[in-house]
């Protein structure tokens, strides 16, 4: 069998300021596996996901990433697990700084070693894979922000990451822009991991939804389930869209 996409256990880490982010926290998200990362803010998530490439190292637990567990002093491994997790930011404007939009996709798989023809048709699966291929050329400033976004993603499809991690991906889009990133996602086979406060898109894209507060999992189960349970969402300060409708389980 594969080994889990992320494997998390007992992982524990303190700021600085003596600020306990996260408390023992266990999580495994199988290969292909989608699953929404939810909670009020300052639960953790965004301390979790940091984890999950080596940016922040643990007070206590380990991380497991496609197999591989997190070693800071393992420079080789940790640039493998960088290359296996892909984060998509929550503003585009933070992945975009080259003069073009091939430019900006071809950054990642250039400085892995990628040269001439392989770099350029990796850009073009990469740009194909979100139906941005015809601006390839095009400055990123120039685009909206749902292509803006929608680059961002290419950015780190290229590198044919095992798992993508998004940060709030339905932020600020219109509804078309909407509508077209979730069927971006939904078509890709990786991982996927979503941080969002945007409940209806974890229904419309992850089975799985896992609750996070005060650094803590508290629930964790199919979305559609846990999004029913009123006293959950109100005691972690979720909210469904007023008159919104959960679709029927298996709908």
């Amino acid at each position: 069998m594969d080994a889990p996409s992320i494997k998390v256990s007992g992982l524990a880490f303190e700021y600085p300021d003596g600020n306990a982010a996260l408390n023992g926290v266990d999580l495994e998200i199988a290969k292909g596996e989608r699953v929404a990362l939810l909670g009020p803010n300052g639960a953790g998530k965004t301390t979790l996901v940091l984890h999950l490439n080596g940016i922040l190292r643990p007070v206590a637990g380990t991380v497991a990433v496609a197999g591989r567990t997190i070693d800071s002093r393992d420079w080789e491994g940790l640039r493998a697990v960088r290359a296996a997790v892909g984060i998509v930011f929550q503003d585009p404007d933070d992945q975009l700084f080259m003069p073009t939009v091939g430019d900006d996709v071809a950054f990642g798989p250039a400085n892995h070693g990628l040269s001439d023809d392989e770099l350029s048709a990796r850009v073009d699966e990469a740009l194909g894979l979100v139906g941005m291929q015809p601006f390839r050329d095009r400055a990123p400033h120039h685009l909206s922000f749902g292509q803006r976004r929608r680059v961002a993603v290419a950015t780190v499809l290229a590198m044919r990451p095992e798992i993508l991690v998004l940060d709030e991906p339905s932020s600020n889009l219109d509804p078309a822009s909407r509508r077209e990133l979730a069927a971006i996602l939904r078509s890709l086979d990786t991982t996927l991991l979503m941080v969002t406060h945007d409940l209806p898109y974890a229904v419309q894209l992850c089975e799985r939804s896992v609750v996070l507060s005060e650094g803590r999992i508290v629930a964790d189960g199919p979305t559609v389930e846990l999004l029913a349970d009123a006293d959950l969402l109100a005691r972690n300060r979720l909210e469904l869209p007023e008159g919104y409708s959960l679709p029927l389980r298996g709908a």
